[in-house]
């Protein structure tokens, strides 16, 4: 009797890999171990990049937050600091939000602060 190898799952396996790399350039997309190992740098930079996303997003509301601040003739270092004494707990993507699209809002914000 033959031995059995189970080729049912092996393709299922090949097959998930070879999906994951439709789309990329050259033998990446066609030649299962050379896509392989590009589907597993993808995913490696797919997880990398899913925090760095949260990372990048802080630091571009705090330049806008400090924008809006220095306008308003304050630091954002001072700003944060004065909102959490006054108890005003507003997160940074709001107030970078307001600070952008809402100056006067922003402007009472840091009023109220003082």
């Amino acid at each position: 009797m033959p031995r059995a190898k189970n080729r049912v799952a092996a393709r299922h396996r090949r097959k998930r890999i070879m999906d994951m790399a439709k789309g990329f350039w050259g033998r990446r997309k066609n030649v299962y171990t050379v896509a392989k190992n590009a589907v597993e740098k993808a995913l490696t930079y797919q997880y990398r990049d899913r925090r760095a996303r949260k990372r990048m997003f802080r630091r571009l509301w705090i330049t806008r937050i400090n924008a809006g601040a220095r306008i308003n003739g304050t630091t954002y270092s001072q700003l944060m600091g004065s909102l959490r004494k006054a108890d005003i707990e507003l997160n940074r993507k709001v107030l970078a939000d307001l600070a952008m699209h809402d100056p006067k809002a922003f402007a009472a914000v840091v009023q109220k602060t003082n």
